[in-house]
Order: C-alpha cells, then sequence, then structure tokens
C-alpha cells in the first residue's frame, strides 16, 4: 500500500548493522542515565524503604520521558527533511516523479521509510520504561499515555520534515524551516493552553508539552478530564499529519521540479533584430569575482537560495517573542526570579536567552553541514579538487560565508544579552564572557559541520552526526548536571557514576568526529570537551566562578576547532563516491 519506496527501505534496513547499533545505543544510553540517577541517590540516601524506591522511579521517570519527546522527535525532523533533500540535490527525487508512482506511494512511502528508525526506537525502550513500574511510583497507564503521546509528535514531526522537504529546494532550507515550523507549533500551543487556562481539557489538546506532563503525572489515570485532554490532543496531531500528508500528495508534482525559470536572452532569428534585441534586453555586465572565489560566491549570491531570507524573518519573530517575553519580565519584576528550584535562584530570563541561543547554534550547524554537502551533491566538489583553490580557501571562504549567512542567527542573541546589561539583569563583566562565548560557540558549531560535511560522504548522515555532537554537547550533558544538582549528594559519591557518562559521551565523540581520520589531537579533544562543558554547566547552575568557567570554555573549544580544522587546512581530503561504495560494502 505504500509503495516500493517503503518495502525498499524495510527490506533493506534489517541488513544494515547501523539499524541495530542505533537501537542499541539508544537504549544503552538511557539504561546508563537510570544507573546513574540510582547511584547518585543511593550515594546520598539509601534506598531501604518502598517510599525512596517509588520517589526514585516517579523522578527517573518525569526525567526520561521528556528527554524521549525531545530526542524522537528532533531525530524524526530533521532525518525526514534531510532525506527529501538528499533526494533532490542528487536529482533522483525527479526519476521518480518520472516514473508511474502516485503522490502517495512517493510522498507516504519516503514519509514510512524515515519513521522505521524513530518508531523502531520507541518500542526499543518501551521494555526499560515498563520496568520503572516495578520500582514503583509510576503505573503501566502512565508509561502508556507518554509513549502514544511521543508517537503522535513523531508522526507530526516526521510528515513536517517531509513535506517541507518536498516542499523547499536546498537542503539548509528544509531543515531550518522545519525546525522553526516545529518550534512555532510548539509556542502557538503553549499560547492557545495560557488562552484557554481555565479548561484543562483545550489547553492539554493544543500544548504538546502539557499533554506529555500530563501522561506522566500520577493523575492521569484519576482524572476523566486529563485523560480526555490527552485522548484529543492525540486526534489533533492525527488529523494535523493527515492534512499536511495530503497538501503533500497533492502538491509533491507541483513543487518539482522547481517553478523558478531563469530567463534568457530571446535568441536573434535574423540580422535585422540584433538592434532591437539590445534594446529590449538588458544585457547584465560580468561580475569581478574576489580572489577568494568560495568567499565571493556565499557573500554575493544566493549560494542557499532565495528563500533563506523567510528562514531570517522566522528567526527574527522568535526573537521578537523571546524579546517581549524577557521585556515583560523585567517590567513586572518577574525577571529576577528564580526559573526553577535547581541551584542558586537562576533568573527567570535564562530558559528564553538559552532556547534562542541554541536555536540560533542548531541552525547555524545546519548551515555549515550543507555548505559542503551541497556542493558534492550538486557534482561540484569533484571540479574544486582538480582547480587550484587553496585547502585554507575553501576552508576559511566556506566558514566566513555561513557567518555571513547566518549573521542574524549570530548577532540577535547578542542584542539581547546586551539588553540584559543594560537592565542590569547580568552584570557587565558577565555579558562580556556571554557575548565572546557566544561567539565561540558559534564559530565551534560551524567548523564542526564543515568537518561533518567533509568526513561524511552522505549528506543525510553527515547531518546527522554534526546535530547529534551538538545535541548532545548542549542538552545531554545538561540532563546530566541536571541530575547530579538535584539529588544533591556528595560530590565524591557522584563522581564515579558521571565519569562514566561522560567517557561514555567522549567515545561517542571519538566516533563521531574522528572515525574517518582519527588522531590524538582529536582523541585528546573527545574526551576533554564533555569534562569542559560538565564542569561550565555545573558552575552555571551553581552561579559562581564565571571566569573560571569562560577560561575553561576558551581553552577547550578553541582546542577542539583547531583539532579538525588543521587536518583540513593541510589538504582536500575529503569523503568522495568511492567512500560511498567501500562503506556499503563494509556495511
Amino acid at each position: 500500500m505504500l509503495g516500493p519506496i517503503f518495502i525498499r527501505e524495510a527490506t533493506v534496513a534489517p541488513k544494515r548493522t547501523k539499524t541495530y547499533l542505533g537501537r542499541c545505543v539508544y537504549v544503552l544510553a538511557f539504561f546508563l542515565l537510570l544507573c546513574t540517577g540510582y547511584l547518585v541517590l543511593d550515594g546520598s540516601r539509601t534506598l531501604t524503604s518502598s517510599s525512596d524506591s517509588a520517589r526514585f522511579g516517579g523522578w527517573m521517570f518525569t526525567l526520561l520521558a521528556p528527554l524521549q519527546w525531545l530526542v524522537l522527535s528532533s531525530f524524526a525532523a530533521v532525518g525526514a527533511a534531510s532525506s527529501v533533500a538528499q533526494e533532490k540535490d542528487r536529482r533522483t527525487l525527479i526519476l521518480l516523479l518520472l516514473t508511474r508512482l502516485s503522490g502517495f506511494e512517493v510522498v507516504g512511502g519516503k514519509l514510512a521509510a524515515t519513521l522505521l528508525s524513530p518508531l523502531s526506537m520507541l518500542l526499543a525502550g518501551l521494555p526499560l520504561f515498563l520496568a520503572l513500574p516495578l520500582l514503583g511510583g509510576v503505573s503501566p497507564t502512565q508509561v502508556v499515555g507518554v509513549f502514544v503521546v511521543t508517537g503522535a509528535s513523531v508522526l507530526l514531526a516526521g510528515t513536517v520534515g517531509t513535506v517541507v522537504g518536498m516542499w523547499r529546494e536546498k537542503t539548509f532550507q528544509a531543515i531550518a524551516m522545519t525546525v522553526l515550523i516545529l518550534l512555532m507549533y510548539v509556542g502557538v500551543g503553549e499560547a492557545i493552553a495560557a488562552a484557554f487556562g481555565t479548561s484543562e481539557t483545550w489547553a492539554l489538546a493544543a500544548s504538546p508539552l502539557r499533554a506529555l506532563s500530563a501522561a506522566a503525572s500520577p493523575m492521569v489515570a484519576l482524572s476523566s478530564q486529563t485523560a480526555t485532554g490527552i485522548g484529543a490532543f492525540v486526534l489533533i496531531t492525527l488529523l494535523l499529519s493527515a492534512l499536511l500528508l495530503i497538501i503533500g500528495v497533492a502538491k509533491v508534482r507541483v513543487w518539482n521540479p522547481s517553478r523558478e525559470v531563469r530567463f534568457k536572452t530571446p535568441e536573434v532569428e535574423s540580422s535585422d533584430q540584433v538592434g532591437e534585441t539590445s534594446i529590449n534586453w538588458k544585457v547584465r555586465e560580468p561580475r569581478r569575482v574576489w580572489d577568494n572565489p568560495i568567499l565571493w560566491r556565499e557573500i554575493r549570491t544566493w549560494a542557499y537560495g532565495r528563500k533563506v531570507v523567510v528562514i531570517r524573518v522566522a528567526f527574527a519573530l522568535l526573537f521578537a517573542l523571546s524579546a517581549g517575553l524577557i521585556y515583560f519580565q523585567i517590567q513586572d519584576g518577574t525577571a529576577f526570579e528564580p526559573g526553577g528550584r535547581i541551584g542558586r535562584a537562576l533568573p527567570a530570563v535564562t530558559l528564553p536567552m538559552t532556547a534562542l541561543g541554541v536555536i540560533g547554534l542548531v541552525l547555524v550547524n545546519a548551515l555549515a553541514v550543507n555548505a559542503v554537502t551541497g556542493e558534492r551533491d550538486g557534482l561540484a566538489i569533484d571540479l574544486l579538487l582538480v582547480t587550484d583553490l587553496s585547502p585554507s580557501e575553501f576552508v576559511f571562504g566556506k566558514l566566513l560565508g555561513v557567518m555571513y549567512v547566518g549573521k542574524e542567527m549570530i548577532l540577535l542573541p547578542l542584542v539581547l544579552i546586551i539588553y540584559l546589561a543594560y537592565a542590569g539583569v547580568v552584570s557587565v563583566e558577565n555579558a562580556c564572557y556571554l557575548i565572546l562565548g557566544s561567539l565561540l560557540l558559534n564559530v565551534f558549531v560551524a567548523m564542526l559541520g564543515i568537518h561533518s560535511g567533509l568526513n561524511h560522504v552522505a549528506s543525510r548522515a553527515a547531518t546527522l552526526a554534526s546535530l547529534g555532537t551538538v545535541f548532545f554537547l548542549c542538552v545531554g550533558i545538561a540532563i546530566c548536571m541536571t541530575i547530579m544538582v538535584s539529588f544533591r549528594g556528595a560530590f565524591q559519591l557522584q563522581l564515579a557514576p558521571f565519569l562514566v557518562m561522560i567517557l561514555g559521551g567522549g567515545a561517542a565523540l571519538f566516533a563521531s568526529l574522528g572515525w574517518r581520520n582519527p588522531s590524538s589531537a582529536i582523541f585528546m579533544a573527545s574526551f576533554t570537551l564533555p569534562l569542559i562543558t560538565f564542569y561550565a554547566i555545573t558552575q552555571f547552575l551553581l552561579q559562581i566562578d564565571h571566569l573560571y568557567v569562560f577560561f575553561a570554555i576558551t581553552v577547550g573549544y578553541v582546542f577542539t576547532i583547531a583539532a579538525i580544522m588543521i587536518p583540513a587546512l593541510s589538504e582536500f581530503d575529503v569523503s568522495l563516491e568511492r567512500d560511498r561504495g567501500a562503506a556499503s560494502d563494509r556495511a
């Protein structure tokens, strides 16, 4: 029913080693988080009674449920968008549309093939979550509710990624617009939930975050209104997915091939028409190319498509929303109030600032990956390798070009930092640390994207590896630190389990950064960068030693940038199509 695209993926996926490796790593990561939480809590207080065990099981369930939702929804959205964009970059989608395949077989088959991986991971984690009711504090009804909400969210995220990928031409446009659309969906849902604050059913039906929180709450089995709200959310999510799928099926042959046609100079049929043609057609003077043609193309042309302006406008809207929220918090005096119970009363403005900064880092990283993979998929990388273009011109041209194209994602968060310093929310010293640290992180994610694009022959693999590294450094270690600070046990008892997580994360980071060309510098950076991020987030939560935090981040990330930049500058070592064939033979 879903067509040959899905059948091929369903037939080939079980034969790939990475299919089972991804599931094992996913379940193992959650199991290690569970073990880490148990060891940390047991180090500070022994679980001697059933009430302690139930309290621990309930706390870990409320931590793992949103983490699973975030990981799988992000993986489905980015994976779907990049998979379709890769088909378009390699001109294979046009071939599919020339066949007898219907629009549903193309769009629905591609969506189902993309969702195989995240949905299989979701089912693989079900036994681990069903073990939590054995500790107490969690009922099987809560587990089922969380998995139903997560599954519906994964389906919607994959549908948005697939339809946007069919709509947009460039890979960066597809990924960035998918991320921004899903963020706006969450924001609109929260606004609707706030408007219907008196009606719990409508609030849960509109907001995925509230629906997930309600499904993980023990009250879901006691309140019929809560259960109705969760059911309404699932139904609305399925209807939205179906509506988007219908739009994609109806428009797939309208959007592809692109209707953007270049005007050409009319051919002269006779000598009498030469003068008339020169008058009616304005001949453009040739443009002078800079000494670095890569940088010239990135800055002076629409290398990422004209629709990148839409992405800039969408990010500006998110910036305006965050700025308005921070402004009202400052005006009513809530900006200085604690945003949570973790640490020493973090200001409430921390959450919107952090969210805007992380979104900017993700978009800059996706742009940097596409800067290299777009050249390869467009069959231009082979031509660049045979020219007299030096590696430094290519790397620095791409790096500076990415920073220029993504200047809104870099500068707008800095404007908020300056405003917070002006309003007295942060000191001038800390504002300087934030500005310099933000610029450093943007350079790091841009160079990380270029490194992944050079070392992965498949665009989807490069995108997922690069964004996965950013996700681990921004979210994964933050989750570990949240466990540590929340349990408030003795540090010497907590250090051992956290070292296991950090070393495991370092091994995964080394596999991502140095799997093709390992070096001692990349090895050292892979294992020291999680430790430095560990220290920085811990000190941030405790709000002490700001200068030491900035110094540690500067040393760690500058060393990592140098470790992945120097091999790229030494020679043009780029993964080509022959590497794809070798990788297929190994798989």
